[in-house]
């Protein structure tokens, strides 16, 4: 009834009283805002306020003159409300327009408010604009709104903009107190906690929420009935879970969560209010954040405590695996597995690299594989380098035009190093016809990995070194020599290179009249795409072959008939007419074709 009982809106009712006080008045204005902050009240308390005929000193209505006993009893002919959502029709909006004519009858103004003005259509709002933009001195407009920026700018240009506040949740228990103690309820401060933060910055939503909790508590509201009225989730629950994740206990995560889900809670409801619950501990570390928490105060120190016993990085990583679970959740075909794992990442964010747990993090799997390469690096390597043959192959030329593809697709990165060594028989790399086992040194291995490491830019060398290695220009190879060569090219191309580099490794090369190496496609297509990296792969070939006069050759093949593709069965099958170890491969662990 008052510009006092506004709640929270203190700037914004001052500004209206000091209006009607001083009686410069706007011939419209605008009242937006997020929903129940209390535009339309306002609205109304203002209209009784400008047709008030003695008005008291602060700007208040009297509340006993003929215009504000009319308006109490809803027969004032000088106030109009219009529900713009069901009545934006141009038809409305000229009815309306006739009603501005008329002079009003008791009082100063004709004060028409239009509740929901952005869903006027544009031929209502063209039709509104021409009054808007002159108006009878006695016409005042009120347009409130929950959507600005769907509203014309020339009606924004004409109107005084006021902007309400959403409710503080410290202010949403103010005021529920204020109501409690009128209405004659007893109240457990925590528990309006929850229902001011349910009601998330809306006083109606708050007030709503409060007369159902009343109902269901019969006017005692304790914490424990108003979550198990609003289905809402303890807090404790999600002080427990990072209790137990700085403490990396994922069984007793899981145990939890189970006991979540059992209650009926859903898993992203879970993992929403945990990243609420996290960004609040982050709020609560710094004291210039601390105001940002709109919590009790009780709440708020539960938060400060436990903010001591979480680093900064957990909160950080924790925040980002819980996002990107809340991307994931809806597209998610197993969304409680999403959120277990979810968990179990969260719990192991301070677990120690080498300290045993129910699950492996990645820092355990890295200090795993890094074990592992420990192992199987030779003891021996150093004296086998200094006595073996080096393989480093000359410096090119400024004048090469075409780089080796393994050093233009290798700046040392050791993944991609690792393929290039990978033999013909690897799981990946298909063994040739004849297999037949390559005299390969580690220490020749391990020199050439060191060589492509430092991208080939070893300059001075040994003279001795230089020696070997011009001796070696002409060195003769072998067939099983050149296709290992060729799939180790083809692994250590760029990614650029993706396409031609997986045709190139179902192609297998052969040696024709010594040099010249020679290769079959399938069509002029591969042969094209080929043709236009010869360059490239003669200069890797001459290069890890050891022979400068290595030429290529691509043919293509022909066919005569229609290529039968064979299935996978029929490959297999194939596999086992040319090599029978593989079907004692197949007998020996009970293997079938998937």
């Amino acid at each position: 009834m008052t510009f006092d009982s506004v709640v929270g809106q203190l700037a914004l009712t001052t500004t209206l009283k000091n209006a009607v006080k001083s009686g410069k008045l706007a011939h419209a204005y605008l009242f937006c805002g997020p929903r129940g902050v209390g535009k339309t009240t306002c609205a109304r308390i203002f209209a009784k306020a400008i047709n008030c005929m003695s008005p008291t000193e602060n700007g208040e209505a009297c509340g006993h003159c003929e215009s504000c006993q009319a308006f109490n009893e809803q027969r004032s002919f000088n106030i109009f409300e219009l529900d713009a959502a069901s009545n934006n029709g141009v038809e409305h909006i000229k009815t309306l327009m006739e009603q501005t004519r008329i002079p009003p009858q008791v009082g100063k103004y004709k004060v028409f408010i239009i509740d929901e003005v952005h869903m006027l259509s544009t031929q209502a709002f063209n039709a509104f604009l021409k009054t808007l933009e002159e108006p009878p001195q006695h016409v005042i407009f009120i347009l409130a709104t929950t959507e600005k920026h769907k509203i014309l700018p020339t009606i924004l240009s004409r109107c005084q903009i006021y902007d309400f506040e959403r409710m503080t949740v410290q202010s949403t228990i103010d005021h529920l107190k204020y109501v409690a103690e009128k209405e004659g309820v007893q109240y457990e401060d925590e528990a309006l906690a929850v229902i001011a933060e349910k009601a998330d910055g809306g006083m109606r939503d708050a007030l709503s929420i409060f007369d159902q909790a009343v109902s269901f508590c019969q006017g005692n509201i304790t914490y424990q009935k108003v979550i198990e009225d609003l289905n809402v989730l303890d807090s404790d629950n999600y002080f427990r879970i990072i209790d137990l994740a700085v403490e990396n206990k994922v069984s007793d995560i899981m145990v939890l969560l189970n006991t979540i889900i059992n209650k009926g809670f859903d898993g992203g409801l879970l993992i929403g209010g945990l990243a609420k619950h996290v960004r609040n501990v982050l709020m609560a570390k710094d004291p210039q954040t601390l105001p940002l928490l709109e919590v009790s105060q009780q709440q708020r120190e539960r938060y400060q405590q436990q903010a001591k016993k979480c680093d900064t990085r957990f909160l950080y990583q924790a925040l980002r695996f819980m996002n990107q679970c809340d991307i994931n959740y809806r597209q998610s075909g197993n969304k409680r597995l999403l959120v277990e794992l979810t968990l179990i990442e969260i719990a192991q964010i301070t677990q120690p690299d080498d300290t045993p747990a129910a699950g492996r993090s990645p820092k355990r799997l890295k200090s795993l594989f890094k074990q592992l390469l420990q192992q199987s690096q030779p003891k021996n390597v150093a004296p086998q380098v200094a006595t073996a043959k080096p393989v480093t192959a000359p410096q090119p030329s400024p004048s090469t035009l075409n780089p080796p593809l393994d050093s233009a697709a290798l700046p040392s990165k050791e993944p991609s190093t690792l393929r290039s060594a990978l033999p013909l028989g690897s799981a990946k790399n298909p063994p040739p016809s004849k297999p037949q086992r390559l005299n390969i040194k580690a220490s020749s291995i391990t020199h050439s990995w060191s060589n492509i490491l430092n991208k080939g830019k070893q300059q001075g060398g040994d003279d001795k070194e230089q020696e070997t290695n011009s001796n070696h220009e002409d060195q003769v190879f072998n067939e099983h020599e050149l296709q290992y060569q060729w799939v180790a090219m083809c692994n250590r191309m760029p990614q650029r290179l993706v396409g031609v580099a997986t045709r190139m490794k179902n192609i297998t090369p052969h040696i024709n009249d010594f040099p010249t190496v020679e290769v079959t496609v399938e069509n002029d297509l591969v042969k094209e795409q080929i043709e236009q990296i010869r360059g490239n792969i003669l200069s890797t070939l001459k290069l890890h072959l050891h022979n400068s006069a290595i030429t290529l050759v691509v043919n293509v093949v022909e066919h005569e008939g229609p290529v039968h593709i064979l299935t996978r069965r029929e490959q297999y099958e194939q596999m086992e007419k040319e090599n029978p170890s593989v079907a004692k491969l197949r007998e020996a662990f009970q293997l079938e074709l998937a």
